[in-house]
């Protein structure tokens, strides 16, 4: 039996940084990855990607959205390529859901059809709750709060950024193993050992799946950005400042792959949540030499055009000022 651990939890709470430390581990290397984005294009693909580990990629859009049928198929056709040799060999399936998931479905489909509970055992839902947004998220959002109802082990990411919401945590989910990581370094045997569902669990997911309008908050979309040209840091930054400005809390996520002007050879990681932007994280390469910037912004009523046309704006006023110079 193939293990799978579903690895959860809202936006920008740190489950792409989770698996890269996870993949880097050579006891825990023989993992394949099934990651789930919501939006338009993939980017958590290509930051777990340059691990150079094994990594398999669902569409994007939202698992918990897709027929269950899709996330069996997946599965199952890896574990055909596996037997085959047609990929390598893999110990285990690690599912990263869109921090807009309900795990709801993915659980069903685990523990519900023939076919794949004959190759496949859920091992557990393994949810992290950022402690300086968690408390805010699941406050606003149905989508967080049932990502820690249905945890079989929480891990409170950040928790050097503000003291974790433990009581609201406790609140949704009083029985799983709740332990706190900086930067999501954290034991991968604590994260994905084996752990039976609640008692609760079956009762627990057909009340979620009765929930169906609300899975998502209303107003909520996603918008993607690409550009072929370098773009200067100090655009950058003033976009980012006109974005928070203009959005506030309603700018759940933003994320990306950048190409700055002042070094284009190698892509920058940008990431933020809300109005906090986490400094910049610089991979080797490009993933798959495409020296463009991607970028992802999540939240909730931001005209879809608006960041685009914000970011020219800076870029030709940076660009005047640098000329008169």
């Amino acid at each position: 039996m193939i293990p799978v651990t579903v690895v959860t939890g809202f936006l920008g709470a740190g489950k792409t940084t989770l698996l890269r430390r996870v993949l880097r581990d050579p006891a825990w290397a023989d993992s394949a990855v099934i990651v789930n984005e919501f939006g338009e294009i993939s980017l958590d693909h290509d930051l777990i990607a340059v691990s150079e580990e094994r990594f398999v990629s669902a569409a994007t859009g939202c698992l918990c959205c897709l027929a269950r049928d899709d996330l069996t198929r997946t599965l199952l056709d890896l574990a055909a390529q596996r037997a085959a040799g047609a990929v390598p060999p893999y110990a285990r399936v690690l599912i990263e859901t869109s921090g807009l998931a309900d795990p709801a479905p993915v659980l069903h489909a685990l523990m519900q059809d023939a076919a794949l509970g004959a190759t496949h055992a859920l091992a557990g839902v393994v949810t992290l709750v950022d402690a300086a947004q968690g408390a805010a998220a699941l406050s606003r959002h149905p989508e967080a709060r049932r990502q820690v109802m249905l945890a079989d082990r929480i891990l409170v990411t950040k928790p050097d950024l503000a003291t974790p919401p433990e009581a609201a945590i406790r609140a949704l989910n009083p029985v799983a193993p709740l332990r706190a990581a900086v930067q999501g370094a954290a034991e991968p045997g604590w994260l994905l050992a084996p752990a039976p569902p609640p008692e609760h669990l079956p009762a627990l997911l057909a009340a979620m799946q009765a929930e169906a309008a609300a899975r998502h908050t209303p107003g909520l979309g996603a918008i993607a950005l690409e550009r072929e040209a370098p773009l200067p840091a100090l655009a950058l930054t003033l976009w980012l400042q006109g974005l928070a400005e203009h959005a506030g809390p309603r700018l759940l996520r933003l994320k990306g792959l950048v190409a700055l002007t002042e070094c284009p050879e190698r892509p920058a990681v940008l990431q933020a949540v809300q109005h906090l932007v986490h400094p910049l994280d610089w991979l080797d390469s490009w993933p798959g030499g495409e020296r463009r910037s991607r970028l992802m912004i999540i939240g909730e009523r931001i005209p879809r055009h608006f960041p685009a046309r914000l970011l020219a704006a800076i870029e030709a006023e940076v660009a005047a000022e640098a000329a008169r110079r």
